[in-house]
């Protein structure tokens, strides 16, 4: 009988945890295009704003608290990565065929900064700037609504050209894709 309720017991535990686990706050996500025949693809966990829409990307602001700021895992969890199947310019920005995290510095709320770290796979907030291939400077622009989950878009414009776009709030930043 003990062995019954223990039995019992467990299963009414394991059902509740399990009913309480729900989706991911910041489920994951692709964007991918390809461009001038390669695959390029974006790996990343989508937060939402979730009412905290202002208190994003200030210094004070959900982004600030992260170790690495302003340098921004540009996602969630873990660390966003850009696959490239063949050489690709970001912006000015060589990035040979392989796989790269992203990061976007965000210092200057009107000029973002893409960043290609050499690194992949690592937890979010492991950035180590020694790995940093390059640098790309970002358009910015202000979506006509509020976005309220994170997204990257990849769209290829034709001949070789496209483009790689990141909006959440009330930023969009984006940068050409040009293979090469």
């Amino acid at each position: 009988m003990k062995r019954l309720l223990v039995c019992t017991g467990l299963l009414i535990v394991a059902a509740a945890l399990s009913a309480q686990q729900g989706p991911p706050k910041s489920p994951p996500a692709t964007a991918s295009a390809t461009i001038g025949g390669h695959a390029v693809t974006i790996t990343y966990s989508a937060p939402a704003v979730k009412g905290r829409a202002g208190h994003i990307f200030s210094k004070d602001g959900l982004i600030g608290q992260d170790p690495s700021y302003p340098v921004w895992r540009a996602g969630a969890n873990a660390a966003t990565v850009l696959h490239a199947e063949g050489d690709l310019m970001l912006g000015s920005l060589m990035v040979p065929k392989g796989d790269y995290s992203l990061w976007v510095d965000i210092s200057d709320p009107d000029h973002w900064v893409l960043i290609v770290n050499k690194q992949s796979g690592q937890w979010g907030r492991t950035y180590d700037p020694a790995k940093n291939l390059g640098t790309a400077k970002m358009t910015m622009a202000k979506p006509g609504a509020l976005v309220e989950v994170l997204k990257y878009e990849i769209t290829d414009g034709g001949d070789g050209m496209g483009k790689l776009t990141l909006s959440w709030e009330d930023h969009s930043a984006s940068v050409a894709v040009m293979a090469h």
